[in-house]
């Protein structure tokens, strides 16, 4: 399936949707960014003199934040001042002309500046206000300052994760924030969808908490069943084996993985041990995963003995499930990607092509696309009020209070 370019006649499928993003680092701004990928209009409103700290995450290239070029795709820049009277009313008109703001202030921030759930549907009562924070809108925690880490640390996340006999591990990463994005993309769909048949918006009301919980599985189930906790197995799992990382004969790793039992036969038959096979054991991957040791070292063994290319053909060949492990190197010139175009070229005018990752799915009629990499800080502030109506003079005015 190739998709379709956009064109007047196919508009992107969330073409005509306003996004306020109020949102800073990653969980709030990244389904924003999500939003904008299928054609919403996202407003980036940030402060004047303290912009999203995304900015300044990570690597940069000419004084250019380069995660935020990545982050702030396909979003107009605004610059206003919320705790300031001209910032309130600036919004409230904002809001007017919106279908979703996405906020992660505290809860009570926005309401201490009059921009709570009531000031804001009272201008639009078809908003639907989104509100992303580490621990929702209220419990003992609520007020708490909340990240992606506390979330993997809370959510029984690093509790499994890691070598038997090592600490508990985090991802080098914002899995938990990333994971709440995309659910908050889905909640905010699901909030449109009941507006399409009510006519009014609601709130939305995601805990960063809660979504990482979700992924993990029957976690919750087994220990209330069972009193079951799952322990850190590192690679291996209790479910199936073998299943594991190997080194290859060139000091490369691949992954294999034998979920299916079928795909375990062949792998045993592959690596030169067909005699596993008629193991009792063998024939259920929770028994299976008993005799990891031994099954891991038939596995390892033979992969030891070949080069990474040499294995990813043998096991290609007998149709058994494995992968390179790569590192961002391999990604960008690893021939899948190249052929779903998962990593595009971007061209931007402040750093030249940009490679990002493309938008998240492929649509037959209706795709995304990336039309313009991250803007600098407040770059459309004017061209933004000037379409609410507001003169120069009031634009300057604004300036002058700090408002913008």
């Amino acid at each position: 399936m190739t998709p379709r370019p956009v064109t007047p006649a196919t508009p992107a499928p969330l073409a005509g949707l306003r996004v306020l993003d109020l949102a800073t680092l990653f969980a709030g701004p990244l389904a924003a960014t999500m939003l904008g990928d299928f054609g919403a209009e996202v407003v980036k409103v940030e402060h004047p003199t303290r912009p999203d700290p995304s900015r300044g995450h990570g690597p940069s290239k000419d004084g250019v934040g380069l995660w935020w070029k990545l982050l702030g795709r396909n979003k107009r820049t605004l610059t206003l001042d919320l705790s300031k009277p001209g910032g309130r009313a600036t919004l409230l008109r904002l809001a007017a002309t919106a279908d979703i703001v996405i906020e992660n202030f505290r809860p009570g921030t926005l309401e201490k500046w009059d921009l709570g759930w009531d000031d804001l549907s009272a201008v639009n009562p078809r908003l639907v206000l989104t509100r992303v924070t580490g621990f929702g809108q209220f419990g003992p925690y609520a007020r708490r300052p909340g990240f992606g880490t506390l979330a993997e640390a809370m959510s029984g996340f690093a509790a499994m994760t890691g070598e038997p006999d090592a600490p508990p591990t985090l991802p080098p990463f914002g899995l938990a924030d990333s994971i709440a994005a995309l659910a908050t993309a889905y909640a905010v769909m699901t909030a449109l969808a009941a507006r399409d048949r009510t006519g009014e918006g609601q709130v939305v009301d995601m805990a960063i908490i809660e979504p990482i919980l979700t992924v993990l599985g029957p976690q919750p189930l087994w220990y209330d069943q069972l009193g079951h906790v799952q322990a850190r197995t590192g690679n291996r799992t209790a479910n199936n084996a073998p299943r594991n990382t190997y080194r290859t004969a060139d000091g490369t790793w691949v992954a294999v993985s034998t979920s299916a039992q079928s795909v375990a036969e062949r792998v045993m038959r592959l690596v030169g041990r067909p005699e596993l096979i008629d193991e009792p054991w063998f024939t259920s991957g929770e028994e299976r995963a008993r005799h990891a040791d031994e099954l891991d070292a038939a596995v390892g063994a033979w992969i030891a003995r070949h080069s990474r290319a040499d294995v990813l053909a043998a096991f290609e060949k007998a149709e058994a499930a494995v992968a390179p492990v790569q590192d961002v190197r391999d990604v960008l010139a690893d021939p899948q990607y190249q052929a779903l175009d998962t990593i595009t070229t971007v061209d931007d005018p402040e750093l030249g092509p940009l490679r990002m990752q493309n938008v998240l799915f492929r649509l037959s009629a209706t795709p995304g696309a990336i039309r313009w990499a991250g803007r600098p800080h407040g770059a459309d502030t004017e061209e933004v009020l000037a379409e609410l109506g507001l003169t120069p003079a009031d634009v300057k005015e604004l300036r002058e209070e700090g408002v913008v």
